[in-house]
């Protein structure tokens, strides 16, 4: 899959040190796949949760962090639309327009 944008992941992690290496484990897991659909998705991260408007919810360093991103599976790519605390992502009022 294709990544849009690592500077969101990078830029987080300035603020936030220790979401690093789950991050970068994140970042790294997902550019090798080639999902097809949510079913394959859910093989690599079965706790992911979809929100609906093609927007997927990732737990990041246990529940401490999430990144909302959008999949489109037929382009192969992955646009992070979000990544913040637990606290921050509860805040979001209208999650499938993030």
């Amino acid at each position: 899959m294709r990544i849009v944008t690592y500077k969101r992941i990078k830029e987080f992690i300035e603020i936030h040190a220790d979401s690093e290496t789950p991050l970068n484990l994140w970042y790294h897991n997902v550019k090798v796949k080639e999902w097809e659909n949510i079913n394959e998705l859910r093989k690599d991260f079965n706790s992911v949760d979809y929100v609906g408007n093609h927007r997927f919810v990732f737990n990041i360093k246990g529940n401490d962090y999430r990144l909302v991103a959008i999949i489109s599976f037929n382009a192969k790519k992955v646009y992070i639309r979000f990544i913040g605390t637990h606290a921050e992502y509860d805040k979001i009022k209208d999650i499938k327009n993030v």
